[in-house]
Protein backbone atom coordinates (compact mmCIF):
# COMPACT_ATOMS: atom_id res chain seq x y z
CA UNK A 1 0.00 0.00 0.00
CA UNK A 2 1.33 3.62 -0.83
CA UNK A 3 1.47 6.62 1.35
CA UNK A 4 -2.26 8.21 0.13
CA UNK A 5 -4.00 4.44 0.69
CA UNK A 6 -2.28 4.29 3.96
CA UNK A 7 -3.83 8.08 4.82
CA UNK A 8 -7.01 7.67 3.12
CA UNK A 9 -7.75 4.44 5.15
CA UNK A 10 -6.72 5.68 8.66
CA UNK A 11 -9.66 8.14 7.50
CA UNK A 12 -12.06 6.34 6.77
CA UNK A 13 -11.35 4.25 9.37
CA UNK A 14 -11.64 7.56 11.27
CA UNK A 15 -15.13 8.12 9.40
CA UNK A 16 -17.06 4.61 9.54
CA UNK A 17 -15.90 2.98 13.34
CA UNK A 18 -18.56 5.49 15.24
CA UNK A 19 -21.15 4.66 12.70
CA UNK A 20 -20.73 1.16 13.09
CA UNK A 21 -20.49 1.07 16.59
CA UNK A 22 -23.87 3.16 16.67
CA UNK A 23 -25.33 0.02 14.86
CA UNK A 24 -23.58 -2.26 17.03
CA UNK A 25 -21.50 -3.49 14.96
CA UNK A 26 -17.50 -3.75 14.89
CA UNK A 27 -14.95 -2.19 11.99
CA UNK A 28 -12.84 -5.75 11.45
CA UNK A 29 -10.54 -4.12 8.73
CA UNK A 30 -10.89 -1.68 5.54
CA UNK A 31 -8.85 -2.17 2.41
CA UNK A 32 -7.85 1.30 0.55
CA UNK A 33 -6.67 0.75 -2.94
CA UNK A 34 -5.83 2.72 -5.74
CA UNK A 35 -6.83 1.36 -9.22
CA UNK A 36 -6.12 3.06 -12.77
CA UNK A 37 -9.61 5.05 -12.44
CA UNK A 38 -11.00 4.62 -9.66
CA UNK A 39 -10.72 3.65 -5.99
CA UNK A 40 -11.70 0.83 -4.13
CA UNK A 41 -12.91 0.72 -0.67
CA UNK A 42 -13.51 -2.50 1.00
CA UNK A 43 -15.03 -2.36 4.68
CA UNK A 44 -15.01 -5.38 6.72
CA UNK A 45 -17.46 -5.89 9.27
CA UNK A 46 -18.79 -7.85 11.95
CA UNK A 47 -21.39 -8.23 15.10
CA UNK A 48 -22.94 -10.91 18.04
CA UNK A 49 -24.69 -13.15 15.57
CA UNK A 50 -23.16 -12.73 12.58
CA UNK A 51 -23.67 -9.51 9.69
CA UNK A 52 -26.72 -9.93 7.01
CA UNK A 53 -27.59 -8.53 3.59
CA UNK A 54 -29.28 -5.84 5.63
CA UNK A 55 -26.44 -5.17 7.32
CA UNK A 56 -24.20 -4.27 4.89
CA UNK A 57 -26.69 -2.18 2.79
CA UNK A 58 -27.72 -0.31 6.01
CA UNK A 59 -23.77 0.63 6.11
CA UNK A 60 -23.14 1.24 2.42
CA UNK A 61 -25.66 3.92 2.57
CA UNK A 62 -24.60 5.31 5.48
CA UNK A 63 -20.89 5.03 4.67
CA UNK A 64 -21.34 5.93 0.78
CA UNK A 65 -22.84 9.28 2.26
CA UNK A 66 -20.19 10.21 4.71
CA UNK A 67 -17.36 9.46 2.46
CA UNK A 68 -18.90 11.65 -0.45
CA UNK A 69 -19.50 14.23 1.95
CA UNK A 70 -15.52 14.04 2.77
CA UNK A 71 -14.20 13.82 -0.52
CA UNK A 72 -12.40 10.46 1.12
CA UNK A 73 -10.89 9.37 -1.21
CA UNK A 74 -10.81 11.61 -3.94
CA UNK A 75 -12.27 11.12 -6.92
CA UNK A 76 -14.30 8.10 -8.22
CA UNK A 77 -14.41 4.73 -6.05
CA UNK A 78 -16.45 1.45 -5.91
CA UNK A 79 -17.79 0.47 -2.28
CA UNK A 80 -17.98 -2.97 -0.90
CA UNK A 81 -19.35 -3.34 2.64
CA UNK A 82 -19.01 -7.10 3.84
CA UNK A 83 -18.89 -9.96 6.69
CA UNK A 84 -14.96 -11.12 7.20
CA UNK A 85 -15.93 -14.74 6.45
CA UNK A 86 -14.23 -17.80 8.12
CA UNK A 87 -10.93 -16.73 7.32
CA UNK A 88 -10.87 -13.25 9.35
CA UNK A 89 -8.70 -10.68 8.73
CA UNK A 90 -6.72 -9.88 12.06
CA UNK A 91 -5.56 -6.19 11.37
CA UNK A 92 -5.25 -4.79 14.45
CA UNK A 93 -3.67 -5.28 17.81
CA UNK A 94 -7.43 -6.01 19.68
CA UNK A 95 -7.47 -8.65 17.40
CA UNK A 96 -4.49 -10.24 18.18
CA UNK A 97 -5.65 -10.21 21.38
CA UNK A 98 -9.04 -11.32 20.99
CA UNK A 99 -7.98 -14.77 19.22
CA UNK A 100 -5.11 -16.07 21.18
CA UNK A 101 -5.72 -19.51 21.40
CA UNK A 102 -6.77 -19.45 17.81
CA UNK A 103 -5.43 -20.63 14.55
CA UNK A 104 -3.57 -18.38 12.02
CA UNK A 105 -2.19 -17.91 9.16
CA UNK A 106 0.55 -14.95 9.18
CA UNK A 107 2.80 -13.09 6.16
CA UNK A 108 5.72 -11.04 6.82
CA UNK A 109 8.06 -8.50 5.24
CA UNK A 110 11.02 -9.90 6.19
CA UNK A 111 12.30 -13.46 7.24
CA UNK A 112 12.48 -15.55 10.09
CA UNK A 113 13.98 -18.69 9.79
CA UNK A 114 14.21 -18.50 6.08
CA UNK A 115 10.49 -18.15 6.01
CA UNK A 116 7.67 -15.69 5.22
CA UNK A 117 4.70 -17.56 6.00
CA UNK A 118 3.39 -19.27 9.08
CA UNK A 119 0.26 -21.40 9.83
CA UNK A 120 -0.30 -22.39 13.40
CA UNK A 121 -1.91 -21.41 16.72
CA UNK A 122 -1.66 -18.13 17.98
CA UNK A 123 -0.54 -18.42 21.57
CA UNK A 124 -0.13 -14.64 22.90
CA UNK A 125 0.24 -11.14 21.75
CA UNK A 126 2.66 -9.58 23.75
CA UNK A 127 5.27 -6.70 24.23
CA UNK A 128 9.09 -7.71 24.60
CA UNK A 129 11.90 -4.78 24.83
CA UNK A 130 9.38 -2.75 23.49
CA UNK A 131 8.51 -4.13 20.87
CA UNK A 132 4.87 -5.78 20.18
CA UNK A 133 5.02 -9.46 19.48
CA UNK A 134 2.94 -12.39 18.53
CA UNK A 135 3.86 -15.58 19.88
CA UNK A 136 3.02 -18.18 17.06
CA UNK A 137 3.63 -22.59 17.77
CA UNK A 138 4.05 -23.90 14.03
CA UNK A 139 3.88 -27.56 14.99
CA UNK A 140 5.79 -27.63 17.99
CA UNK A 141 8.10 -24.61 17.04
CA UNK A 142 7.22 -21.15 18.44
CA UNK A 143 7.90 -18.32 16.82
CA UNK A 144 7.53 -14.86 18.24
CA UNK A 145 7.20 -12.30 15.17
CA UNK A 146 7.50 -8.80 15.75
CA UNK A 147 3.88 -7.04 15.06
CA UNK A 148 5.53 -3.85 12.81
CA UNK A 149 6.84 -6.86 10.14
CA UNK A 150 3.01 -8.34 9.80
CA UNK A 151 1.86 -7.83 6.04
CA UNK A 152 -1.17 -9.97 6.28
CA UNK A 153 -2.42 -12.19 9.18
CA UNK A 154 -5.79 -14.35 9.15
CA UNK A 155 -7.75 -16.47 11.03
CA UNK A 156 -7.68 -19.90 9.96
CA UNK A 157 -11.06 -21.66 10.22
CA UNK A 158 -11.09 -25.04 11.57
CA UNK A 159 -13.28 -27.41 10.71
Amino acid sequence: MDRSSLSYREKIIELVEPVLESEKMELVDVECLKGQSRWMIRIYMDKEGGVGLDDCALISGEVGDLLDVHETPPGPYNLEISSPGLDRPLARDKDFIKYAGHKVKISVAEKIDKRRNFRGKLIDFIEKNGEKVLVVDVEGKIYNIPRNIVVKANLQYEF
